[in-house]
């Protein structure tokens, strides 16, 4: 029985399953959007395929991601440890892990309505495409971002079976934000990317420049929160959550310096995460206050 939560331990650690925080509370927020309106209600069933779908994409994603980047993993000595290349979990056992958990998204999809079903290939070539970027392209952060911006976007689809602009706000707020982190968490690789020819913001303009186009990205973040709030007529509550979400911007820049990066995994993972969850709380009580 140890064994066999040690074996599970490992795979949460695989996929980083406490990263899934980013943009679980932005696919929440999607759906609370759609049964905001008058003509959809709250289904508990609904929202626990949601929860699925985003929970086996992610799996999928990551798990692929740490297959497509093992050996530069193995000779990172930052991610050395990881479990495929330190050999907890094996090549074969990881792609297994991946075509299960695609598998059972699409399947989830189609529980719920016909244009999820439709489009989830699509949602899964963005989210496992964006693994193999990095060999290519610089923009890679921006494809890591297309790929969470979805959630907002897709939890809305769910419920109401058609787009609209507010969540699509919403999926840019994620996708400027994300790539805008993912840009700081790189600087740690700056070298190593180098070394191997792989491709980032800061392997190709330097850390100084790599930190001011994270500044940029993340004021386009500000902008569409602003937008945001303006188009869905929010209250005091969704004006204290942007506050919020913004503070924990500013601050993650406050501490990370292109001459100092001790602070880079608190800005990327503590930061971010907690700006999430207050900003998607705030937001979707001033929704349910407005509605009710």
């Amino acid at each position: 029985m140890r064994t066999f939560f040690t074996r599970i331990k490992s795979y949460f650690s695989l996929v980083k399953f406490s990263h899934t925080v980013f943009a679980m509370p932005f696919a929440l927020i999607g759906f609370s959007l759609a049964v905001s309106q008058n003509d959809y209600s709250f289904s508990l069933r609904l929202l626990l395929l949601i929860i699925l779908c985003m929970i086996f994409a992610r799996n999928a994603a990551m798990g692929f991601n740490r297959i497509a980047d093992n050996r530069f993993d193995a000779l990172n000595p930052r991610t050395k440890n990881r479990e495929i290349p330190k050999g907890v979990i094996s090549t074969r056992a990881a792609t297994i892990f991946v075509i299960i958990n695609a598998a059972l998204f699409i399947i989830t999809t189609a529980f719920i309505n016909r244009l999820t079903l439709i489009l989830s290939p699509v949602a899964l070539l963005i989210i496992l495409g964006y693994s193999l970027t990095k060999r290519y392209t610089s923009l890679c952060h921006f494809i890591l971002g297309l790929g969470l911006s979805l959630s907002p976007t897709g939890a809305y689809i769910s419920v109401t079976g058609s787009f609209a602009l507010l969540p699509v706000i919403y999926s840019f707020i994620v996708l400027t934000w994300s790539s805008g982190f993912d840009i700081i968490y790189a600087l740690q690789d700056d070298q190593f990317d180098r070394s191997q020819e792989l491709k980032s913001v800061p392997s190709a303009i330097g850390l100084k420049s790599a930190i001011k186009v994270s500044v940029i990205v993340h004021a386009a973040t500000f902008c569409l929160v602003m937008i945001a709030g303006y188009l869905g007529k929010g209250g005091i509550l969704f004006w204290s959550g942007a506050l919020l979400f913004t503070s924990l911007l500013i601050y993650q820049h406050a501490i990370v310096k292109h001459d100092d990066l001790s602070r880079v995994n608190l800005a990327f993972g503590t930061t971010n995460g907690i700006a999430s969850l207050l900003f998607a709380f705030f937001v979707i009580l001033d929704l349910f206050l407005q509605h009710y």
